[in-house]
């Protein structure tokens, strides 16, 4: 028998030194936009030679294109490069029991189409079809032919458990709970695919783009038809065990009935003191009765009196929630998003920071979202870039 005598490279050879450097002037060039050979060298410390090199790997590659050149400089125009958007495309979801919205992007993150369908009445075993139709027709619109797809993340209200893959805490989505849901979604779609909590997916939108931007130590606490929290610790997600972390729609309150049964009963808990069906019994209370919970707020916003009491009531219970979450994890920052915080605005968000200082030894700072459109989109779309980067930029 002939001994396998062959390793795999060891820190510091020459391939792996160049695929640091691959890397890194990829990344560059994603965050800064077109650059010569002259500023990548200068940036990532390499030599002109070098440098040229690199270019040259990566423009054969197809990872980099040249985009015409420097003007208004002393001495000779530069050859200016940047990322080939068409190097990969991504895909990201934000799937609620009524709609499926998709947004398909190249690999800079440039969006290139959107789409919503609606999704009521669709039968559980048509879920899937429906999902490769809709990511279907949006490649279409993004002028992107079958198979250009590389990845795509599909944020849904539930916690995708990490040993079985069985989606839980998702009653309200019937048809996302088979055990192959991922494979079947990946065969259909025709790329890789991974489901994430939405919430999860909003705060890593928050923490690129967002009011959490550079922080890494924050809850994003996410109040609407469905209430949960997203937490980062040290610059990282934390799911829990079964994924299930930030599931505080159930957690015990003061104030509201306490779930005994999580799996058969989906009332009651802090999802009852700020769910938008408590949100609009509360404004009735207060004679500011809408069809919706944002238009009750608006209508409060625009009403002394009455408009004050009720925005003091729901920010004490947006507060007493958080206040159980902050004991435990003592964040740097809290991040509020979701219908109910969206709609209440600078206003409420002031009275919720006042009073969890009233509640709590620990006082973050508390911030809006600072995003416009869906934070769970846009956050599915970044998960689904950095998939995507991983994989075209270290297999070139």
């Amino acid at each position: 028998m002939t001994k396998n005598t062959a390793k795999a490279p060891l820190a510091g050879t020459p391939s792996l030194l160049r695929a640091i450097n691959d890397r890194a002037a990829l990344e560059l060039l994603l965050e800064n936009g077109p650059l010569s050979r002259t500023q990548i060298g200068t940036l990532t410390g390499l030599s002109k030679p070098t440098a040229s090199q690199l270019l040259g790997r990566l423009e054969a590659a197809g990872l980099v294109l040249p985009v015409g050149t420097t003007a208004g400089g002393p001495g000779p125009n530069a050859q200016l490069y940047q990322v080939n958007p068409a190097a990969a495309h991504v895909a990201g979801l934000d799937v609620t029991n009524s709609e499926i919205r998709v947004a398909v992007a190249d690999i800079t993150g440039a969006t290139l189409a959107e789409h919503t369908v609606p999704t009521k009445g669709v039968p559980a075993a048509e879920t899937v079809a429906k999902v490769a139709a809709v990511v279907a027709g949006t490649v279409r619109a993004a002028g992107l032919a079958e198979g250009d797809l590389h990845a795509a993340v599909i944020g849904v209200g539930g916690a995708p458990d990490p040993v079985t893959g069985k989606l839980r805490y998702a009653s309200h989505l019937p048809g996302w709970h088979s055990p192959r849901l991922v494979e079947e979604l990946s065969e259909a779609i025709g790329a890789s695919v991974s489901i994430e909590n939405d919430v999860n997916l909003a705060a890593v939108a928050e923490q690129s783009s967002g009011a959490a931007r550079g922080c890494e130590d924050f809850v994003l606490l996410w109040a609407g038809t469905g209430t949960g929290a997203a937490i980062v610790i040290a610059g990282r997600l934390h799911r829990g065990f079964t994924g299930g972390a930030g599931e505080v729609g159930y957690m015990p309150v003061p104030g509201s009935p306490v779930v005994r049964d999580v799996r058969r009963r989906n009332f009651g808990g802090f999802q009852d003191l700020v769910g938008t069906p408590a949100v609009r019994t509360l404004a009735r209370e207060h004679g500011l009765g809408a069809p919706t919970a944002e238009e009750s707020i608006a209508k409060a916003l625009e009403t002394p009196g009455a408009g004050d009491a009720f925005l003091a009531e729901l920010a004490a219970r947006l507060a007493v929630g958080l206040a159980a979450i902050v004991a435990v994890v003592d964040p740097q920052l809290v991040v509020l998003s979701g219908a109910v915080p969206s709609a209440g605005g600078e206003r409420l968000r002031a009275l919720v920071e006042d009073e969890l200082a009233r509640l709590s030894m620990a006082r973050p700072e508390v911030r809006s979202s600072a995003l416009s459109g869906s934070p769970v989109l846009l956050g599915a779309l970044q998960r689904a870039l950095a998939d995507a980067r991983e994989a075209v930029f270290s297999t070139h």
